[in-house]
């Protein structure tokens, strides 16, 4: 039996529209991770308040990440996702009219998933103590989770790395996480110092699932279907995957590993293009003025380099304009 597939957040990437995209055309995961909110000001950020909207995320299962420094930024975080589940009930009425039958959402669901961020290795989180930073807080920690043991009507879990910039850093956190309420965590097995560099330390990786008594999931250099296997093969107590670039660079990737069938190079390209026009399509009718759209789809392709070839990929992020940019993604079809 394969295991779960959790599709990773990436800022700018993951968004809504992709989500709804990748989720029609791809499929194969188990939830979708969005990229974390935080707050600001006192509130949740305007722009991830709208990547959070229901009616955005319709039947689409999802996980709300958030990242906070303290006990006091997670209350706030929840208060701001609540709010939407609120609000959400005259809101389908209002969109979709009394009577309609209406797609199940993540605000309809008694208990909403909420992951909380431990591993952004980020120096701009790490050093204001959000992220990665909470690893060298252990107080901070049992604050948070305090809150988390308060609040019985979200379904919580935790992504970490194992640590600030020792490996072994995590010794101090996971007692305070195994004795929380938690639907699982999962471990990037680098430490923050190392971003996305340098090898997994699998010897760490099997130390802490030794002495971790909730589910684990693991995350981390996954970008084909071998490296899957290899994983599960090696770390048979894994409850799940999640991948974030291998995702991105061969959306197909989570389907072919819970089916067994691999897709071919020219179906992957034929449903890389489909991935994308749905994505030109929404941003097209959402985003005024052809620089800005160019801006926001041009990263769709930042992963695609081994797949499409360095030719054309030079040539697509080449394009000043929508015109030869269009062209460019033409020539691949």
């Amino acid at each position: 039996m394969s295991l779960p597939v959790y599709f990773a957040p990436l800022q700018g990437l993951t968004e809504d529209a992709y989500r709804r995209s990748h989720h029609e055309i791809c499929g194969g995961i188990a939830e979708y991770y969005t990229p974390f909110l935080r707050l600001e000001h006192g509130e949740i950020r305007k722009k991830d308040n709208l990547g959070i909207r229901p009616e955005f995320n319709l039947s689409i299962p999802l996980v709300i990440q958030v990242i906070a420094r303290d006990a006091d930024e997670l209350e706030g975080l929840l208060s701001g996702i609540r709010r939407h589940q609120n609000s959400w009930t005259d809101r389908k009425v209002e969109l979709f009219g009394e009577g309609v039958a209406v797609p199940v959402s993540w605000a309809d669901a008694t208990r909403v998933r909420v992951d909380i961020n431990m591993g952004c290795p980020f120096p701009l989180q790490v050093d204001h103590g959000r992220g990665a930073g909470l690893l060298a807080c252990p107080e901070k920690v049992e604050e948070i989770c305090d809150v988390i043991r308060q609040h019985p009507e979200f379904d919580f879990s935790v992504k970490m790395r194992l640590g600030v910039q020792q490996p072994g850093e995590w010794e101090q956190i996971l007692p305070i996480l195994n004795a929380t309420p938690l639907r699982h965590i999962t471990l990037h097995p680098r430490v923050a110092k190392q971003m996305y560099k340098g090898l997994c330390d699998m010897t760490q990786l099997q130390t802490f699932a030794e002495v971790c008594k909730k589910p684990l999931v693991y995350n981390g250099d996954l970008l084909n279907m071998d490296d899957i296997h290899r994983i599960e093969e090696q770390f048979p107590m894994l409850a799940g995957v999640m991948i974030g670039r291998g995702l991105l660079a061969r959306p197909t990737l989570a389907r072919e590993y819970q089916t067994g069938i691999s897709v071919d190079e020219k179906e992957l390209i034929s449903e890389l293009l489909k991935l994308h026009e749905s994505l030109y399509r929404y941003y097209a009718s959402v985003i005024p003025g052809e620089d800005q759209l160019l801006c926001k789809l041009k990263p769709f392709w930042e992963y695609s380099e081994r797949l499409i070839g360095r030719k054309p990929w030079k040539k697509i992020h080449k394009a000043g304009n929508m015109r030869n940019y269009l062209s460019a993604i033409n020539e691949l079809a």
